[in-house]
C-alpha cells in the first residue's frame, strides 16, 4: 500500500532539470539542495577533477557535459558542439517540465532546446555580477519564464527579473 502510494507520488511529482557550469556557476546551484528532494530531479554540470566526486552523492541523478574554456578556442569549439549534442540526447531523455539554471555556457543550449520544446525556464543570474550582464543571462533574459537577480542593481539591467536576494 506504501509502495504504491510512493509510485504515484514519484510520477506526479515535476521533473526539474538543475544545470550550470562547473565552479561558482555550480556553486550557486548547488545551495538550492534542499530543493532537490520535492522534485522528481536532475543535476547536469561539467566533468572535471572538482564535479567527479559528486557522482557518489547523486549516483544517477547526475549527467556531465565535456569541460571547456575559452583560453583554447578551436578546442572549445569542438567541445561546444559535443555538448550540443549531448544537450539534445540528455533533453529528450530527462523530458523536464522545468530547467533551472546558474548559467553560463553549458546551460544557454539547454535553455534554448527546452523553451522550444514547452519546458519552463528558470534563470538566477549569477551572484558574481553586480553591475553587468553575462552574455548567458543576456540571452536567457529573452525568453525565461522566471529571471531571478540576486542584486537590487541589476533591475536596472534587467527590468522585468525578479529580486531573488542572495542564495548564499
Amino acid at each position: 500500500m506504501i509502495g504504491e502510494k510512493y509510485r504515484k507520488m514519484e510520477y506526479t511529482m515535476k521533473k526539474v532539470l538543475f544545470i550550470a557550469s562547473t565552479g561558482g556557476h555550480l556553486n550557486e546551484l548547488m545551495q538550492l539542495k534542499p530543493l532537490f528532494q520535492k522534485y522528481d530531479y536532475h543535476i547536469i554540470t561539467e566533468k572535471d577533477k572538482m564535479t567527479e566526486n559528486l557522482k557518489e552523492e547523486y549516483k544517477d541523478r547526475i549527467s556531465y557535459l565535456h569541460y571547456g574554456t575559452r583560453a583554447h578556442i578551436v578546442k572549445y569549439i569542438f567541445q561546444f558542439l559535443a555538448n550540443c549534442f549531448l544537450t539534445v540526447f540528455y533533453y529528450f531523455k530527462l523530458r523536464p517540465k522545468y530547467i533551472v539554471t546558474t548559467g553560463t555556457h553549458t546551460a544557454g543550449p539547454m535553455c534554448v532546446l527546452g523553451k522550444i520544446l514547452g519546458s519552463k525556464i528558470i534563470y538566477i543570474e549569477t551572484f558574481a555580477n553586480r553591475n553587468t550582464k553575462t552574455a548567458t543571462g543576456k540571452l536567457i533574459y529573452r525568453f525565461a519564464d522566471l529571471f531571478i537577480v540576486q542584486w537590487e542593481e541589476m533591475l536596472e539591467l534587467y527590468p522585468k527579473a525578479v529580486l531573488g536576494g542572495s542564495i548564499y
